[in-house]
């Protein structure tokens, strides 16, 4: 019996409903005092680099038919996979109850029945997308993003209707910490993209459709953000609702992307639970997640959520550098082979300090990049270095290696120094 896989078209559809976003429009809000132009262009250079990330995270998982977490296996073995899945699975923990308590509390202030309430129907909304499953959803899944489709051109007409957009609003924030906070949604999504280009007839195509896909939707709803809270000047999402006088089709707006948004944080969640205990069913996690994601929505506020994204970028980034410098120019995945690959566990560690380092560095393109590329060429050199030495070892000294013993290179040299000398004598006295 043929496995069930997933097409182009239903992938974009999924990665379309990842993009339309509660998260990605209150972020937005974030790039209003940079004026239009100025944050247009953060948003942009911040998704291209954030979606070529994303991309070559989906091939990995696509081409070996793994989950994002198996995958990390592949590098960091067996127990450096269980520890980032265990690292993911709490920030999709987390992402499950931001989403939650955002679209909650929008959807009060349009219509007021209780923070409470929402996070209840916005939770079994999330259930039932679960229970249906993500090869299943096919037509419903159409359907719930066509109205999203039609409901986010609506808020687009009202946000820019006038055709005015307004200029600088201060200098809250620099234009390389913009660019960051471009960077830091696509790629919160790198643990979870291979869960479904895993499934997907064609994976490499499908990869390609989802990062496109998301990676306009994703600008799109920044700069509705952005515009918005320059246009009401608002950031609170459910004001610039009212303000827009958008009303049901606003709430529509908000319950429907946070569904569809929150399904992928916690299935994820299910899949990656799979990788810390084996006998959990994901779908059955993925649920709890998302009961643990209302409950914490409910109790605890959570209203700035750039301090999170730029944690995720320093636990993800050099994760998946580690990861592209060993599947695409390494060619290697002896990391199955261990229970842990310490060399990359350590590169890790360094990649993560050396972002934080970077966070207080003001770069024009964000420091994602530059420390995804100094990991990369460190692992590359690394892997080197003991390739060279492995050779040597088999081949003798006869060159220098690092590390190496002087007093042997050096006895070496004298030995051979020596035969050479004797051989010398032997020819001068036959003549």
């Amino acid at each position: 019996m043929n496995e069930k896989r997933t097409s182009i078209f239903e992938n974009g559809l999924i990665w379309f409903g990842a993009g339309v976003s509660l998260a990605e429009i209150l972020t937005g809000t974030y790039f209003a005092p940079l004026g239009f132009g100025k944050g247009v262009l953060a948003i942009i250079i911040g998704h291209i680099i954030g979606c070529m990330m994303l991309f070559l995270a989906g091939v990995i998982g696509g081409k070996t038919r793994r989950s994002a977490m198996e995958t990390v296996k592949m590098s960091f073995g067996e127990k450096g996979g269980i520890f980032f899945s265990f690292l993911n699975v709490l920030q999709l923990v987390g992402w499950t109850a931001i989403m939650i308590y955002d679209g909650a509390l929008a959807a009060n202030g349009v219509l007021h029945t209780g923070r409470w309430v929402w996070c209840l129907v916005i939770g079994a909304l999330i259930i039932l997308w679960i229970v249906i499953g993500i090869t299943n959803l096919g037509k419903i899944n159409t359907v719930a993003m066509a109205a999203l489709f039609i409901l986010t051109l609506v808020l687009s007409r009202v946000i820019f209707g006038d055709g005015s957009v307004a200029g600088a609003g201060g200098d809250a924030m620099t234009f390389g910490a913009a660019v960051e906070l471009s960077v830091a949604m696509p790629l919160s999504w790198l643990p979870l993209i291979s869960d479904y280009t895993r499934e997907a007839k064609e994976p490499v195509k499908a990869t390609a459709v989802s990062t496109v896909v998301y990676g306009v939707v994703s600008c799109w709803m920044y700069v509705i953000g952005m515009n918005a809270a320059i246009y009401t000047g608002e950031s609170d999402i459910a004001s610039i609702m009212v303000k827009a006088g958008l009303g049901i089709a606003g709430l529509l707006i908000i319950v429907f992307s946070t569904v569809t948004t929150t399904f992928l944080d916690a299935y994820s969640a299910g899949i990656s639970s799979e990788s810390v205990f084996s006998k959990i069913n994901g779908k059955y996690a993925a649920i709890v997640v998302t009961v643990i994601g209302m409950i914490g929505a409910i109790i605890y506020p959570m209203d700035n959520i750039t301090d999170f994204l730029y944690l995720i970028g320093s636990v993800f980034a050099p994760m998946i550098a580690i990861q592209i410098a060993d599947f695409f120019i390494l060619k290697r995945k002896d990391s199955l082979e261990v229970s842990l690959d310490v060399m990359n566990g350590v590169i890790w560690v360094i990649g993560f300090i050396l972002y934080r380092i970077l966070m207080n560095v003001d770069i024009p393109l964000g420091n994602t990049l530059p420390d995804m590329v100094i990991t990369i060429v460190i692992c590359i050199l690394a892997r080197k270095c003991i390739k060279t030495e492995k050779y040597l070892k088999e081949n003798g000294n006869a060159v220098l290696t690092f590390p190496f013993s002087f007093d042997r290179t050096c006895s070496d040299l004298q030995k051979r120094g020596g035969k050479m000398n004797a051989d010398a004598w032997k020819r001068g006295k036959s003549l």
